[in-house]
């Protein structure tokens, strides 16, 4: 065993948590001694940062720690305002590779005024192999009249045990579509998210991406710096691609890279589309979304196996507009927040609408994609490909009439993922029309294609309607075959 005991004084860290322990508001107000102890807390097994709190449950001993993300283990003091500066010297013992983690401050915490709690950043600067442990201990107060742990038998909270489990470093792209102007020079930023932390030697030394490219780019990204939870990319156009009436596209694909497996999102698909003359007042998109309304759905109907035989399949999905600042082409105003300042007004894109959910993280059911699969898991991290935040686009009849017109399938890579986290990368794409059918209701009609040689050997497709309400027409039943669940 390797034992690290530190003695240096080290400057002020950062004050991160302010929860007792179950005694301390019993004890301080009997005017007790006071104590010092490790006090981390977690809420299902996720550690709490500040300013989140879990008054219900005690500090914990231990923890095991799955991930090279710095982990924060906080220490409080229980005391009056202080009157002066209190140090408190912890030490450190490990029983594996002692050069695998590093300890911010070093040995000495401190304590002064209102700041009764400090914070012992473990940072890990290479994967460790073998499971081991990391446990700290608090030594020695500058005050000997502070009591070293709980003022109990039951639960000191003197040390605390940092248990390195097997890790996972999965990685993600922060979005799967961007849509460019094609001027040469313009920039534009996207991440690559890692939930787990990432350590930089490792990632410097992997090709994490792969390229299909139809236009010159150059690509660079920020220093890696403290931040392990994301790396920020710029891409910058080199070539000038505004022709309005051809389409470019590049992928950039993240791909599995030594320790880092590449989940959730993984295609980033960059296109200059096409360009069309429309009517921004026509605004077809509001038709779809209303805001005002936490609740609001848009209802459809996909032609799919039902028991053997193909049927309309009802579903519904949360609806959104696509927000989009003041320059761009298709934005039009939807709020100026009631205010003269035009830099908090709200824009949409005019032709555009998206399926999500408001917060958490879980998913919608975008084009009724849930009920294509089986064994999928829901959640937005391992199939975002459920929340597809641009789906739709308009095109209205002579570019600006109110009533009807042409519709899009956004083409893009969604990635669903099984319950076991095996992920599939899906193109989809397809078309149709819209058309307001009665006053006030509009009808989609379009379809839809899903393209991944895994799944489907190629390309399937069925037809989808979708409504701004809950009550439509019977829709007759068509003379197509229609597609079956599939087992991820």
């Amino acid at each position: 065993m390797n034992r690290i005991k530190i003695i240096s004084i080290l400057s002020i860290a950062i004050t991160l948590f302010t929860a007792c322990s179950k005694d301390d508001y019993r004890l301080e107000s009997q005017n007790i001694n006071p104590f010092i102890r490790f006090n981390f807390l977690v809420n299902n097994n996720i550690p709490l940062e500040y300013p989140a709190v879990n008054t219900s449950s005690m500090a914990s001993v231990s923890f095991e720690n799955k991930s090279v993300k710095t982990l924060k283990v906080p220490v409080t003091l229980t005391s009056a305002t202080l009157k002066s500066a209190v140090m408190a010297n912890f030490s450190a013992v490990s029983t594996g590779d002692a050069a695998s983690f590093s300890l911010e401050p070093a040995n000495q915490l401190l304590f002064k005024g209102s700041q009764l709690t400090d914070t012992i950043y473990v940072s890990f600067d290479k994967r460790w192999k073998d499971k081991q442990s990391i446990t700290l201990k608090l030594e020695n107060t500058s005050d000997p009249e502070i009591h070293i742990g709980n003022l109990n038998t039951t639960a000191v909270n003197d040390t605390f045990t940092i248990n390195l489990g097997e890790v996972s470093t999965p990685y993600s792209l922060s979005t799967n579509r961007i849509v460019i102007k094609g001027q040469a020079g313009e920039t534009f930023d996207f991440k690559v998210n890692f939930p787990n932390g990432f350590i930089p030697s490792e990632i410097e030394k992997l090709s994490i991406f792969k390229f299909l490219n139809g236009f010159e780019y150059s690509l660079k990204h920020d220093d890696f710096g403290d931040n392990r939870s994301s790396i920020t990319y710029h891409l910058t156009l080199l070539e000038d691609i505004q022709s309005d009436d051809v389409y470019y596209e590049t992928n950039i694909s993240l791909v599995n890279a030594g320790d880092y497996i590449a989940s959730g999102t993984t295609i980033l698909q960059i296109v200059k589309p096409i360009k069309s003359t429309r009517d921004i007042q026509a605004n077809p998109a509001s038709k779809f979304y209303d805001l005002s309304n936490q609740f609001y759905l848009t209802y459809g109907e996909t032609w799919f196996d039902k028991s053997g035989v193909c049927a309309w399949q009802a579903f519904n999905a949360f609806t959104f507009p696509v927000v989009v600042t003041k320059d761009n082409e298709n934005a039009i105003l939807y709020s100026d927040k009631g205010t003269a300042n035009p830099n908090d007004d709200v824009y949409h894109d005019a032709f555009k609408i998206g399926f999500n959910v408001s917060t958490g993280a879980n998913t919608t059911n975008s084009f009724n994609l849930k009920r294509w699969f089986s064994n999928e898991s829901v959640t937005a991290a391992l199939s975002p490909g459920f929340n597809i935040t641009s789906a739709l686009e308009f095109f209205p009849a002579n570019g600006n009439s109110k009533t009807n017109g042409k519709v899009l399938v956004i083409p893009q890579y969604i990635t669903i993922s099984s319950s076991t986290k095996v992920s599939h990368s899906i193109a989809i794409s397809g078309e149709g029309t819209y058309k307001e059918i009665s006053a006030g209701l509009f009808e989609i009609s379009f379809e839809l294609k899903l393209t991944n040689d895994e799944l489907f050997g190629g390309t399937v497709s069925t037809q989808y309607k979708i409504y701004n309400n809950k009550t439509y027409p019977k829709i007759d039943p068509i003379n197509e075959a229609c597609p079956k669940e599939i087992a991820l």
